[in-house]
C-alpha cells in the first residue's frame, strides 16, 4: 500500500464526499409509495473511516446504495471527488464507479471460477492496465495483505477471512476516491470481524483512504472515527468516536 501524502495538511481535510438534499422514493406516485430516503444532508472528509447505523428499513443499505450508484435517486445531488455525479451520462457513470468507487460485500461477491489473484486484477484489467502488469500488482497487493500463499486459490477453498481480504483487495486495487462497505464483517465470526477491521483501519491510515460502512454491530461501528445514526429515511444523529477509535486526522 502506498504511503500517505503528506504535501499539506488541508489535504486531508478535503470533503470526498458531499449529499445534499437526497430522496429515493420506490414506487413513486403509487399507493405503495415508500419514502426510504427523505432529504439526506451529509458530507464526508478524505481520509475519515465512518459508520451508518439504524435499524432495518431506516434506510442506511438504500443510502449506501445512491453513494455508490448502483441505484438512482429521485432527487438530489452526490458529489464525489469533486464530480456531480447528476452531471454524468450513464456511460460516463460506469466508468467513474469503476475508477473512484470500491465495493465490499458481506458475501464477498467474489467470481467463483476466477483464483484470488485474478479476481484483484479484474478491476484493473478493465481499466485498460495490460495484463502483465495488471497481474504484478495483484500479486504484490495480496501479499501486502497476508494472502501471498492463497494467490491461485478459487474462493472456495478460502476461509471467510481470507475470502473477504481477496475482496478487500479487488476494492482497493483502483486506488479509488471511496470504499463502502455494506455490513462487510456481517458473515464472519467475532475474530475474523476484528481481523478485518484492522485492516480497514491499516488501509484507512496509510492510504489516508475514505471508508463509509454499513453495520449494524455497534462494536464494529465504533472502530470507526464517525457513527452516522439513521432514523426513518433521516440522519438522526452523528457520533464522534475518534477518541475511542483513536483516529488521528494528522
Amino acid at each position: 500500500m502506498k504511503k500517505p501524502n503528506k504535501n499539506n495538511e488541508s489535504a486531508s481535510q478535503k470533503s470526498i464526499l458531499q449529499i445534499s438534499k437526497l430522496h429515493k422514493k420506490y414506487n413513486e406516485g403509487k399507493s405503495n409509495e415508500v419514502h426510504a430516503l427523505k432529504g439526506i444532508e451529509l458530507t464526508v472528509k478524505k481520509g475519515d473511516m465512518m459508520a451508518i447505523m439504524g435499524a432495518s428499513g431506516c434506510g442506511k443499505t438504500t443510502l449506501l446504495n445512491m453513494i455508490g450508484h448502483l441505484d438512482k435517486s429521485s432527487s438530489g445531488t452526490i458529489i464525489i471527488d469533486g464530480v456531480d455525479t447528476s452531471l454524468l451520462s450513464d456511460s460516463k457513470m460506469t466508468a467513474f464507479r469503476r475508477d473512484k468507487i470500491g465495493f465490499i460485500f458481506q458475501l464477498f461477491n467474489l467470481f467463483p471460477f476466477l483464483t484470488a489473484v485474478e479476481n484483484v486484477e479484474t478491476p484493473l484489467l478493465l481499466s485498460g492496465i495490460r495484463s502483465g502488469l495488471a497481474r504484478e500488482q495483484a500479486k504484490m497487493l495480496l501479499r501486502e495483505l497476508g494472502m501471498g500463499d492463497r494467490l491461485y486459490h478459487l474462493p472456495t477453498e478460502l476461509s471467510g477471512g481470507q475470502q473477504q481480504r481477496v475482496a478487500v483487495a479487488r476494492a482497493i486495487i483502483n486506488q479509488p476516491a471511496i470504499i463502502l462497505g455494506d455490513e462487510p464483517t456481517g458473515d464472519l465470526d467475532s475474530a475474523t470481524s476484528a481481523e478485518v477491521m484492522d485492516l480497514f483501519r491499516r488501509i484507512n491510515r496509510i492510504n489516508q483512504q475514505t471508508l463509509v460502512l454499513v453495520t449494524h454491530n455497534r462494536w464494529i461501528a465504533e472502530k470507526c472515527d464517525y457513527i452516522v445514526h439513521m432514523t426513518d429515511g433521516v440522519v438522526s444523529g452523528i457520533e464522534n468516536n475518534l477518541i475511542n477509535s483513536g483516529g488521528n486526522k494528522q
